[in-house]
């Protein structure tokens, strides 16, 4: 096609889930309660970790910065999701599909990064604890968070800058529910070596880099317990570790499926699926996975659902 017939699309359509409509109500239910749970899960874990000072420690300011990303993860792709279906619109336009793109990738490098940091804080605590505090200071705290935050921004805004000398002409079906790297890159009749190599750079910084580390980090936590002379405490840290493992397993492998897997093994259904994962699943997992076995953010909550009840019952008796 010659440049001068070339006339870039000003929205795409996003086929979803399912084409099928008789699906739709079925996948809005269940995505409607997921996205609930993610949203009243990691909010919850932010507020009691905020409001209990014994709570503000580099664990649980990971922890609610984590919690913070996965919920802003999903927000940025689930409720647009669910408005299409509910409204049988599958348009979204070319800014907003830009935007959502920026966030998706912005969050989505947080969140690999954060489990990355995550993975490290109890590396030191469990291996090193007499130099835990030294180590995990507060100056080094706020780099391990703010400067993921500052790359994910420049990462993200370089995918955007990318995209945007692409040009968009004639087919502008886009078989996702939400505006992905990769199926646009499909759609695009120019050029996307650049774009390519680009994904497969970041993709290897952001994704595998932070997996070897994690699956590092745990080794040498698993060699660190195995010598822990209680048979609990043993069946207790493997039980936890296991649960974080599989969390780390399930994130990790469908990124690494979508994005650093070849072109030829992929599929738009595969896509999708793996894309479920890391946008849905994983967050609204992860308040559960990070919190359940923790009895001092249990307690936290307990404590601040117990101030909400009482509170509120002194309200109404004022009343």
């Amino acid at each position: 096609m010659e440049p001068g017939n070339r006339t870039s699309t000003a929205e795409f359509i996003l086929l979803g889930l399912s084409e099928r409509s008789e699906r739709e109500t079925l996948l809005f239910s269940l995505f409607l309660c997921m996205y609930v749970v993610t949203a009243v899960g990691n909010l919850l874990i932010i507020v009691a970790i905020s409001s209990d000072s014994h709570l503000h420690t580099p664990m649980y300011f990971f922890l609610a910065n984590l919690s913070w990303v996965d919920f802003c993860l999903a927000t940025d792709t689930v409720p647009k999701m669910l408005v299409n279906i509910q409204t049988k619109s599958r348009s979204i336009s070319y800014s907003c599909c830009l935007t959502q793109m920026y966030f998706f990738h912005f969050f989505g490098i947080m969140d690999s990064v954060l489990i990355a940091v995550m993975a490290y804080d109890r590396f030191v605590a469990i291996c090193h604890p007499l130099h835990y505090a030294t180590i995990m200071s507060p100056r080094l705290c706020g780099l391990l968070v703010g400067g993921p935050w500052l790359f994910s921004c420049l990462i993200s805004l370089t995918h955007i800058l990318l995209m945007t000398r692409l040009v968009f002409c004639g087919h502008n079906e886009l078989p996702h529910y939400f505006c992905d790297l990769t199926p646009l890159l499909r759609l695009s009749c120019t050029d996307t070596t650049a774009n390519k190599i680009f994904v497969l750079l970041v993709a290897g910084i952001v994704i595998a880099m932070p997996f070897v580390c994690i699956l590092a980090s745990y080794a040498r936590i698993i060699v660190a317990v195995a010598k822990v002379p209680s048979a609990g405490g043993r069946r207790k840290a493997f039980s936890t570790c296991g649960s974080h493992l599989s969390m780390v397993a399930l994130f990790y492998g469908t990124t690494i499926g979508v994005y650093l897997c070849p072109s030829s093994v992929r599929t738009a259904m595969k896509e999708k699926a793996s894309a479920v994962m890391y946008t849905a699943v994983t967050p609204m997992l992860n308040p559960f996975i990070y919190s359940l076995r923790n009895r001092d953010l249990k307690g936290a909550l307990r404590k601040l659902i117990c101030r909400k009840i009482t509170s509120s019952m002194t309200a109404r008796s004022g009343t």
